[in-house]
């Protein structure tokens, strides 16, 4: 499906809750519309119940008062005396014969009432009833005693013209819908308005998101100006900002300082090469030549493996191995390596301390081995190397400790967070093949973090220290000196 059909069948948030206003203003306006039309219904029932009661209590005094035939023949009279006043209003009496005593000029009463007589528990229940050519009617049905001694009860029929009742109720009713759409129309009309303004924020971080692009990503995302609901959104986006940005910074400094590194070797490659072809030279020159270039893609070969490597650990594709080994023997055997080198310098190695680790013999005896290589880089004539190994327990379960501490110039603190940045050097005028390419400790510290340890540096008062640690340790009694 095209991205642009999917966007369109999707509802803007402002539609969404305009939608839910609307239906929740409409099931609240139908539930108090029906409880107020229930209420009215009741008032007009208790209303005509109360007539029609105080019609029946009339009318049972008039049947006690009866006292022989010639009483209930002039029955009739009474009742329609008593019914003067009162419009709209039905009544009929039948005898215990069944022979109607009194009914008036229109009988609106259907059969079925009289039917409910002999029910006392729904003879007084009102029933609502229209005949075909009169109005709508709301009557009951009554036994009342007479004062005829021995003669069983009268049937008595009360009913009442609810025509108006209905009238009101019908106008009442459309009055009622009419309110019910427009409160819902003006509802979802402030909803939406509400849910506009409620969400100027989010389109104000909209816009500015929009805003931040590669070449600003210093920009961030209003924080104090948002509701507290959006405020923790806001938080993690700039924090994934800050991220991108140091990222970026990074990218940025790694390709200047990765284009800058291989342009030196490429130029002494061409330049050797030009000045080797400008002219006729002997095999002994030529030879020459060739043993420099050789050196100068020596040199581009370890700086490519190296990225290559730095690379693999970025998309954490290094997978150590699971030997168990003593950190102490590694250093032992690196200063059989360096120390010819560290005699020839001047440079005391000395080491102290055991403790074992499991992980890649090789991965963590090359990161020991750039420790060492660099200390020695920068340890004056006379100097000195200690490197201790310590079993350190903490929270975690312990670690393995080795710190690598040399004599001289103390590093400036300023530059002590950026020593492990790749192609970082403290002092950037030094950039000779003696050097390295600056990678060494970004390898050492992708090597610990591939372990699961790291590693720091700080100052010491003659020198400074570089410690690593590990996970896992065991104490191994076992390290010699060099």
């Amino acid at each position: 499906m095209p991205l642009t059909h999917a966007v369109a069948r999707r509802k803007s948030l402002t539609f969404r809750l305009t939608l839910l206003f609307a239906a929740a203003a409409t099931a609240v306006l139908l539930v108090l519309g029906f409880i107020v039309v229930r209420s009215v219904e009741h008032h007009f029932e208790e209303q005509d119940m109360a007539t029609l009661g105080a019609k029946l209590e009339q009318i049972r005094h008039t049947l006690a008062r009866a006292r022989n035939a010639a009483d209930l023949a002039a029955l009739a009279q009474q009742l329609d005396e008593a019914q003067s006043g009162h419009h709209g209003l039905a009544v009929a009496v039948r005898g215990p014969d069944g022979r109607t005593l009194f009914a008036t000029h229109a009988d609106p009463f259907p059969p079925d009432l009289f039917a409910r007589a002999g029910a006392p528990t729904t003879a007084l229940r009102p029933q609502v009833w229209q005949t075909a050519g009169q109005p709508p009617y709301r009557g009951i049905v009554a036994e009342l005693p007479t004062g005829v001694a021995g003669w069983p009860r009268a049937t008595v029929a009360l009913a009442t013209d609810i025509s108006h009742h209905l009238g009101f109720m019908a106008s009442f009713m459309r009055t009622l819908w009419l309110v019910v759409v427009g409160g819902t129309l003006a509802t979802g009309l402030l909803g939406w308005f509400a849910a506009r303004r409620g969400l100027a924020p989010l389109r104000e971080m909209r816009r500015r998101a929009a805003e931040i692009s590669a070449q600003r990503l210093d920009q961030r995302l209003p924080v104090e100006s948002v509701p507290i609901e959006l405020a923790e959104l806001a938080d993690s986006l700039n924090d994934m900002l800050a991220r991108l940005e140091d990222s970026f910074r990074r990218l940025s400094d790694f390709s200047s300082d990765l284009a800058h590194e291989l342009r030196t070797p490429v130029s002494n490659l061409m330049t050797q090469t030009q000045v080797a072809l400008s002219k006729a030279r002997g095999a002994a020159e030529y030879r020459e030549v060739l043993e420099s270039n050789a050196e100068e893609f020596e040199r581009l070969s370890r700086m490519i493996a190296d990225m290559l490597f730095l690379a693999k650990s970025d998309n954490g594709l290094i997978v150590p191995g699971h030997d168990r080994f003593d950190l102490a023997d590694e250093v032992a055997a690196l200063f059989d390596f360096y120390g010819a080198l560290a005699e020839d310098s001047g440079v005391a190695l000395r080491c102290d301390g055991s403790g074992s680790v499991t992980g890649d013999r090789l991965m963590l005896r090359r990161a020991i081995g750039n420790l060492l290589s660099n200390a020695l880089r920068h340890t004056p004539a006379g100097g000195r190397i200690d490197v201790a190994v310590r079993v350190a327990p903490d929270a975690d379960g312990g670690s393995v400790r080795l710190s690598v501490a040399n004599s001289g110039t103390p590093i400036p603190p300023e530059h002590l967070p950026r020593l492990f940045d790749r192609f970082y050097r403290v002092d950037a005028a030094r950039r000779h093949a003696s050097d390295g390419a600056g990678l060494g400790l970004a390898i050492t510290r992708s090597i610990l973090r591939a372990h699961g340890g790291d590693i720091a540096a700080r100052t010491a008062q003659d020198g400074n220290v570089f410690e690593m640690w590990l996970p896992a340790p065991e104490a191994l009694p076992h390290c010699a000196d060099a």
